[in-house]
């Protein structure tokens, strides 16, 4: 099983467990996966247009997004723990810091979980 859709399935798992750390670590890794896939838009393309040129009607502006490979995820997976082990040390000693470890923690079990579901309640 491919490691978003591990994810996807342990979120609603978390979220029944009420393990606040683990939502909001899947929702957020999660989006980032998503936000990964979005299409840069060109600069040219937003000026310099008529507006009787513009698209119109459902679907017109839509473009197909881009598909991540299993080690694209992988590595924003990774990017997302290291950023949040960053910031646990920049506010040392704090609730939050634990808190930023905790979710850093939650995204490192689906990274070694070889299958499994990387959610255990706490």
């Amino acid at each position: 099983m491919v490691l978003r859709d591990q994810m996807r399935r342990a979120l609603p798992e978390a979220m029944r467990a009420r393990d606040k750390v683990a939502v909001s670590a899947l929702r957020a890794t999660l989006a980032a996966l998503d936000n990964a896939e979005a299409v840069p838009v060109e600069a040219g393309a937003l000026r310099g247009q008529a507006i009787e040129e513009a698209a119109v009607g459902v679907g017109a502006t839509e473009v197909e997004r881009r598909v991540l490979g299993e080690s694209d995820v992988e590595r924003i997976v990774r990017e997302e723990v290291d950023e949040r082990l960053r910031a646990a040390r920049q506010v040392e000693g704090t609730a939050h810091a634990e808190r930023l470890r905790g979710e850093a923690e939650v995204l490192v079990r689906f990274l070694g979980s070889g299958g499994e579901s990387g959610f255990r309640a706490s």
